[in-house]
């Protein structure tokens, strides 16, 4: 019986506790290193960029929400994608950063006094160039001539796209004029105009092949083709937009360089404005912000900079982001259509989410057809039915929302929506668990729970078998050879040959990724095993602290919520995944397959000035990353923990701390500053 299975919707983060956004952070997360390896490894994305910023922006809203939950792994915390070997790697000399969103006049008034209080000033100039649709590119040139031209990459290696970069007319191969820098290194951003990507789409429907999403997918699939005969069929255009580094003089400030590098031949967007106070920065914007779509190609906001270059490393970087720029983004695009149905989708823990089917309606240059309701109480709380006419908006450009029911369009016919008792897929009684605001089908064999638990045990962030996809997830799951996640380890050439579009070739790389895949480490199978509220962070804390399945699987809920970041509800939730007798075989089939079970456990100094103490840090750190200090804590015998409990003695307070400073106050737990934590560790030899 061919079953359907439905993807995982986003649950808004303001609907979500602690333990349901870590879940849904690490889903994010292993579904964007996914995609970032289809893109930037195998060239071969699987989603459109659309899509693809939709999971990142529901990323970020979630570690906004939730900072506790940032890891120097998340790929928020990087600028881009691996680089593709199979075009030679470039190290950028200066980094290729990306920018801090701003999304009204509030948020850039905030960003604006930031900066002037760190530079000690009452203002400084601006400069606003529109922010393009495109691939970021870095140019080197040598004695005028063009020599090397690479991909963003992950910010400090790129692909090296030189031979495509030459087929673009725009792009100069030698510079007018004499007075230059013997080398240096221009930015830009390549983009394909409005007509241009429709061509190309028109084009490609006439020769049978896939639709490019958008314009700036085009543009980035074109530059990054082996062949540059390809890239030469396509109309590419750039705009260069900032000076990267000059071995030799240029001007003082961002303005007067854009019209230096104009000057020797670089195409220089002429829609860019310098402005001495914020407030003209605002009109520019609210101009663009109406005219947008009379240019010819797309733009999804301005990037606003401080004019003068000697104010740049002053204002420094935070993170992945320079402080002396910032993207101040258009508002979301919002239209009317018709709800046709509300449908639920099943998650690989079981979770019941509610969607939006829709009448296609156009978004913001993306047709949008389904969207997110998010659970049974936003549904509720927006009065949304089946039939009504409502408000569709994609938030910050990208991720398709229900914002609600346009009432005075509704006949009568409109249906409330109410939540099945049963799973849709297997028909088992479904459950909502004390203080959760999901519904759970808890059925271990149902087959959206198959499908879903086994594209999560392969995916990056898990046992990272590369060359299984869904796709292919769903095809074995459908002829019978898998039934969970351990038979893949059962698998064999023969079996796989059968299987139409899987090559003897495919077939032998799959079976050797399966093979490496059994040596991952001890937390990477153990967030792998979809226990509940469970994610690779939490995985990584259990794995230390046990060393082995074994020694995870005989421990106490006692022992578990003794651990100082383990939660009552997480240690239930592991308990009892290692009481079930199915999850008991899955776990004995991956031993007999050679799956990795354990490894040696560093132990934790066993004395130290802070031992015994367990510490909580909230907010942002000016002198050091979060995970650096929780090191510190460490290397002095303390605790480190991302939640604050009764049993928490210290809060460190950052930058914008969240609601775990109101909950330390009310458990009287000691609060210290980050001064007052820097005097802590050097107090103690630690710095």
């Amino acid at each position: 019986m061919r079953t359907t299975v439905c993807y995982t919707m986003a649950v808004v983060a303001s609907e979500m506790n602690l333990y349901q956004a870590r879940q849904r952070v690490e889903d994010l997360r292993a579904q964007i290193r996914y995609h970032d390896y289809r893109y930037y490894v195998l060239d071969s994305p699987e989603i459109s960029d659309a899509e693809y910023d939709k999971l990142m922006r529901e990323l970020r809203g979630l570690e906004a929400q939730f900072p506790q939950l940032i890891t120097p792994d998340s790929p928020t915390q990087r600028v881009g994608g691996e680089p593709v070997e199979a075009f030679g790697v470039t190290e950028h000399r200066t980094p290729l950063l990306s920018l801090a969103n701003a999304f009204n006049y509030e948020e850039l008034k905030a960003w604006y006094r930031r900066a002037v209080t760190i530079l000690e000033i009452e203002s400084f100039p601006l400069v606003c160039e529109p922010k393009i649709d495109g691939l970021a590119v870095a140019l080197v040139y040598e004695d005028g001539r063009f020599v090397q031209g690479a991909t963003r990459g992950d910010g400090f290696r790129g692909e090296n796209v030189t031979e495509n970069l030459r087929t673009i007319r725009s792009i100069p191969m030698r510079l007018l004029g004499k007075k230059m820098p013997s080398r240096f290194e221009v930015r830009g951003e390549v983009y394909m105009s409005r007509v241009a990507f429709e061509r190309l789409n028109e084009e490609r429907t006439d020769q049978g092949q896939p639709c490019f999403a958008n314009p700036r997918n085009a543009a980035a699939g074109s530059v990054r083709q082996l062949d540059s005969r390809i890239t030469a069929q396509r109309s590419l255009d750039i705009w260069v937009y900032q000076l990267g580094w000059a071995d030799g003089p240029y001007p003082p400030t961002h303005w007067e360089t854009l019209h230096w590098l104009q000057d020797m031949g670089f195409r220089v967007n002429p829609e860019i404005g310098r402005y001495e106070r914020l407030e003209d920065v605002e009109r520019h914007y609210r101009q663009w912000a109406d005219r947008r779509h009379d240019l010819e190609y797309e733009i999804d906001g301005l990037v606003v900079k401080a004019d003068p270059f000697h104010y740049y490393e002053r204002l420094g970087v935070v993170g992945r982001e320079p402080r002396w720029a910032i993207a101040y983004k258009f508002p979301p695009i919002q239209a009317t259509t018709k709800l046709l149905s509300i449908e639920i989708n099943v998650g690989r823990t079981g979770s019941l989410n509610p969607y939006a089917v829709l009448e296609p309606v156009q978004v913001g240059g993306v047709t949008i057809s389904k969207a997110t309701l998010h659970n049974e109480e936003d549904i509720r709380r927006k009065d949304v039915r089946a039939g009504d006419t409502v408000i569709v908006q994609r938030a910050g450009d990208v991720i398709p929302q229900v914002v609600g029911p346009v009432v005075s369009k509704r006949t009568g016919r409109e249906k409330d929506f109410v939540m099945p008792d049963r799973c849709p897929v297997c028909g088992t009684d479904v459950e909502r668990p004390e203080g959760e605001v999901m519904r759970y089908c808890p059925n271990p064999a149902c087959p959206a729970q198959a499908f879903r638990w086994l594209t999560h045990f392969v995916s990056r962030g898990a046992m990272d078998i590369e060359g299984l996809g869904e796709s292919w997830c769903y095809v074995l799951l459908e002829q019978g050879l898998v039934r969970d996640p351990s038979d893949i380890y059962s698998l064999t050439r023969e079996q796989l040959v059968e299987l139409e579009r899987m090559g003897e070739k495919s077939a032998e790389n799959l079976l050797s990724a399966i093979e490496v895949s059994k040596g991952r480490p001890l937390a990477r199978l153990i967030f792998a095993l979809g226990i509940r509220h469970v994610g690779s962070e939490m995985a990584a804390i259990l794995a230390r602290q046990f060393g082995s399945i074994d020694a995870l699987a005989r421990a106490s809920e006692d022992e578990l919520a003794a651990i100082p970041t383990v939660g009552p509800r997480i240690a239930e939730s592991v308990h009892q995944y290692f009481r079930d007798a199915s999850n008991g075989r899955v776990i004995e089939k991956l031993r007999r397959a050679g799956v990795r079970m354990a490894e040696e456990v560093t132990p934790a100094p066993a004395e130290g000035p802070l031992a015994g103490l367990t510490f909580v840090i909230t907010g942002t750190l000016a002198s050091m990353p979060r995970s650096k200090a929780e090191e510190y804590v460490r290397q002095l015998g303390g605790s480190a923990s991302d939640s604050v409990t009764k049993k928490t003695n210290h809060l460190v307070v950052g930058e914008s701390p969240g609601s775990k400073l109101q909950k330390a106050q009310r458990y009287g737990t000691n609060v210290l500053s980050e001064q007052e934590f820097l005097e802590l560790l050097r107090r103690h030899g630690a710095m």
